[in-house]
């Protein structure tokens, strides 16, 4: 190779070892998955919103994080972590096998979503136990299921809306919560909601039923303080943290006590969270979909919930 032609690759090599750094830090260790774009087979259509939604990388990082805080606020769910999660010794391996999940059921075949579900479905069967009230629980649970469908949704979509590379309108929101709604009832959940307004009725719902318990709390301050090494990506981690925090309403921040040093102002938490998206983007690019491919929209300013 000659020097000219090293000097013309220098940018592409130092992406694709950004690529890697990036995933790696996220906990993604595996190849991207494999992408079935054919509509008579693929679980989840080719131009769903989700493919849109969750091919956007920083968006779903910040997105996770965010519901991983807002699950744990569920006193059954949390037990269940705690009693039969590896979070501690293994904190990252959850984040893959959550993003495989995610990947099987948006990209793949709807054998390999079979597969995918099935296996979820048969570790939620030995997820059971009692919880600090004397309680039991099971992972199967319609309930439980439905709880962490609907925290998880809002927060993935709340994350898109707000850091997303593209701004979506209100009727592709209601689209990606009823396509949500399939892989929630295939694991298990009964009638899911199908529209944002729906999911927030859902969500206002669980309320009464939410507290900060000792689990939550010993889990929150794991995952706040994060697996990161380094003096910058324990800054990148840091904002993203924050990031996420912002997408929780009040009402969720207060009841997971978080501590006033962590609740930053939005209006300067998000244009840098999004300014690190940005960067991130550059080196690990968005799975587009065709239908918004070359798109123009201009993205409305999400300030608060």
């Amino acid at each position: 190779m000659s020097v000219v032609d090293w000097v013309s690759e220098a940018p592409e090599r130092l992406r694709n070892e950004m690529n890697r750094r990036i995933r790696e830090a996220a906990g993604l260790s595996q190849e991207s998955p494999v992408i079935c774009d054919d509509p008579r087979e693929a679980y989840t259509a080719p131009d769903a919103v989700a493919r849109l939604i969750h091919g956007d990388l920083p968006a779903m990082m910040i997105g996770g994080l965010a519901s991983l805080f807002f699950e744990m606020l569920n006193p059954l769910t949390m037990a269940g972590v705690a009693q039969h999660s590896r979070y501690r010794q293994d904190p990252l391996d959850r984040v893959l096998q959550t993003a495989n999940f995610i990947g099987a059921t948006t990209y793949g075949s709807k054998e390999s979503a079979a597969r995918a579900i099935a296996k979820v479905r048969a570790i939620h069967e030995r997820v059971r136990g009692v919880a600090d009230d004397g309680r039991p629980y099971q992972a199967s649970d319609p309930h439980l299921l439905s709880w962490i469908h609907c925290a998880g949704v809002a927060m993935f979509l709340a994350s898109y809306r707000t850091f997303g590379a593209v701004a979506i309108t209100d009727a592709e929101a209601d689209a990606y919560v009823m396509g949500a709604g399939r892989v929630a009832r295939d694991l298990g959940a009964i009638d899911p909601p199908a529209t944002v307004g729906e999911l927030n009725a859902a969500l206002l719902a669980f309320r009464p039923e939410l507290r900060l318990s000792a689990d939550a709390v010993a889990a929150r301050d794991f995952i706040a303080r994060g697996v990161v090494r380094g003096p910058h990506q324990r800054a990148a981690y840091q904002l993203v943290v924050a990031a996420a925090y912002s997408l929780l309403d009040p009402w969720a921040r207060e009841m997971l006590d978080v501590p006033r040093r962590r609740v930053l102002d939005p209006l300067v938490v998000r244009p840098a969270a999004k300014v690190l998206d940005a960067a991130v983007r550059l080196a690990v690019p968005p799975m587009t979909p065709p239908k918004w491919r070359g798109t123009d929209r201009r993205r409305r300013p999400q300030l608060g919930r």
